[in-house]
């Protein structure tokens, strides 16, 4: 059966544990291209014994820097960006096939559904998420050091079919990545000149769970959403904490 003119890229680091699902589920696209960020693991030996082409690259705190230079490296005119802890649906899979051999110039988003140890998250902060993951090479590129954003000079529109998000093994995962994140945020404002007083402090973190607890309907999740809350809270607050001490003690975590 002949594969779909279509590439995959996806971004890794220490991935042994996702590596294998998550290409598996590509299998169908003519190249799967991973730009491997220092691994340590077995995520490079993984990946090559399932056919996909490696390429070691630095991330360097630059999402958008990493996904910009796999875009430059693929040989098929469309693109479909997947993370390691991400899997592709047959039913999704069934939409890009069509998506492809239609060829239309447009962008394609897909709904995101987030796993955690104990099943889906629905609502609140980890509530199904629209991300743009199939377009067209031309024309196509990211911004933004994290939660970076692709531009696209063609039209949206949604596909029907699913990703299936598995962002966190455990906790420790997870509140290491929200300090990292953190970092990266407060770091980003710091640079573009924002201002953090006390107020932001203790009234931002107040409306983030606010927000994601009581308008996003975390509490319809039970313990495990009122805890992704308050963990949002918290990071929230460390996000602001940071910024502050960058401004007030030059450049200072």
């Amino acid at each position: 059966m002949d594969k779909l003119p279509l590439s995959v890229i996806i971004l890794t680091h220490n991935e042994e544990d996702n590596i294998k699902a998550c290409i598996e589920s590509a299998l169908f696209a003519d190249e799967i291209l991973v730009l491997n960020n220092d691994s340590k693991d077995r995520t490079v030996e993984i990946a090559q014994s399932l056919g996909a082409t490696v390429i070691e690259r630095d991330l360097n705190n630059d999402f958008s820097a990493q996904r910009n230079f796999g875009i430059q490296k693929a040989r098929h005119d469309w693109i479909f960006m997947l993370d390691a802890d991400e899997r592709i649906t047959e039913e999704l899979a069934h939409d890009i096939k069509i998506c492809v051999e239609v060829n239309k110039d447009i962008c394609y988003q897909v709904s995101r559904e987030n796993h955690f140890m104990q099943g889906k998250v629905l609502h609140g902060v980890l509530r199904p998420d629209n991300v743009e993951r199939l377009f067209k090479k031309e024309g196509s590129f990211y911004e933004g050091i994290i939660h970076e954003r692709l531009h696209s000079p063609y039209p949206k529109h949604k596909l029907k079919g699913r990703l299936i998000h598995f962002p966190y093994k455990t906790w420790e995962v997870q509140l290491e990545k929200s300090n990292r994140y953190s970092t990266l945020l407060a770091k980003k404002y710091h640079d573009q000149g924002k201002s953090c007083g006390f107020a932001s402090i203790f009234f931002k973190p107040l409306w983030a769970f606010i927000k994601m607890y009581f308008i996003h309907g975390g509490f319809l999740d039970g313990k495990l959403g009122f805890i992704f809350c308050a963990e949002h809270y918290f990071y929230t607050m460390e996000k602001y904490l940071k910024l502050y001490s960058l401004n007030k003690y030059e450049g200072r975590i």
